[in-house]
């Protein structure tokens, strides 16, 4: 079984690349792309994403992602969630300490080792910390700012 975290990246990359109108399409798009789901997950996924219907200029609806509503910003979107969960970053040395609402750390950690920056080592997370680990030489600036392309405000959230 896949993770949350995949399934919403797919779903996100699946309404960005398809004119999606109903649940039932979306659910066999899942399905093509190894995701086996339920309709009533599908539903809490839409409502974590911010997806919304808005009407097609070739007729009927389409889903729409939160960054499409306004003419596409730069960004692959991945601040909808799980990012949006985090609170702050503080470095030290080759290390930095993430922390997140209660419960966010696992899926933005993943999210981190899934885009694979090659400035990062590696994660280890908890409830609502994440250690990060830089490779060595690498400057606190090479990593906040490859994991600004995919964490949109994240240097904001410098202690």
């Amino acid at each position: 079984m896949k993770i949350k975290t995949q399934r919403l990246n797919v779903i996100r990359q699946l309404i960005s690349d398809n004119k999606v109108g109903s649940q039932e399409e979306l659910l066999n798009l899942l399905e093509q792309e190894g995701f086996s789901t339920t309709q009533a997950t599908l539903s809490r996924d839409l409502k974590a994403l911010k997806v919304a219907k808005r009407p097609d200029i070739e007729g009927g609806y389409a889903y729409v992602l939160p960054e499409d509503n306004d003419d596409k910003e730069d960004g692959d979107g991945a601040d909808v969630f799980p990012v949006s969960g985090l609170e702050s970053i503080e470095f030290s040395g080759n290390m930095a300490v993430i922390k997140t609402r209660p419960g966010f750390a696992n899926s933005i950690a993943s999210v981190i080792d899934s885009h694979g920056p090659y400035e990062v080592l590696g994660t280890i997370a908890g409830d609502d910390t994440i250690l990060l680990i830089s490779k060595e030489g690498v400057s606190r600036p090479d990593v906040i700012n490859a994991l600004s392309l995919f964490m949109p405000g994240l240097k904001k959230k410098l202690v």
